[in-house]
């Protein structure tokens, strides 16, 4: 059975460290690798959006574009939950592609009230762009951003955070240079 909570993938980075668009890469058989990630989440989410700064993808998508030109995952925080008008996501980066239905249903079996979000762990260390988000984060989000302190562990240090801990960092490898992105392609 699907989730009712809305999927957003966050495909608004610079990209800088892949030197091009990496969300407009090609991935496993798919024209893209936002458009890979979006059919895996469409498979397990009721509703799938693509967060980004305009509306890039060369497929059909819902696109949330951000209202601010700063490239920081806050202002994507405040655009999903201005226009989705919900008080829970699911946010996964799209340079994450291993994540798989696993590793999403316990962090979503971990979601309690208390919570502004339930992220995932690994060993390496937090994984701040696979977990969900409330509304009720919103607050600190406004006050980082305006103390311009975009770093998404200092905002989930700030507010009432569970961490999932898993004991694999493979599933949450992040492609954000060439070799990486050609190491991926190999796994897959």
């Amino acid at each position: 059975m699907k989730k009712s909570i809305p999927a957003v993938l966050f495909a608004g980075g610079k990209s800088a460290r892949m030197q091009t668009d990496k969300a407009l890469l090609p991935f496993g058989g798919y024209t893209t690798l936002a458009e890979y990630q979006h059919r895996k989440l469409t498979d397990l989410f009721e509703a799938v959006y693509l967060s980004a700064k305009t509306d890039k993808f060369p497929f059909s998508c819902k696109v949330i574009e951000d209202k601010d030109p700063l490239s920081a995952p806050l202002v994507g925080i405040i655009s999903l939950f201005e226009a989705l008008k919900c008080d829970a996501v699911f946010i996964l980066s799209v340079d994450a592609p291993f994540v798989s239905a696993e590793q999403i249903e316990m962090l979503i079996a971990a979601a309690n009230p208390a919570y502004d979000a339930i992220i995932a762990q690994s060993p390496s260390g937090i994984q701040p762009l696979c977990g969900i988000y409330k509304k009720s984060i919103l607050p600190f989000v406004y006050k980082h951003l305006e103390e311009k302190n975009y770093a998404l562990h200092t905002l989930l240090s700030d507010a009432t955070t569970h961490f999932v801990t898993f004991d694999d960092d493979a599933p949450f490898a992040n492609l954000n240079h060439p070799h990486e992105y050609e190491e991926a392609l190999r796994r897959f």
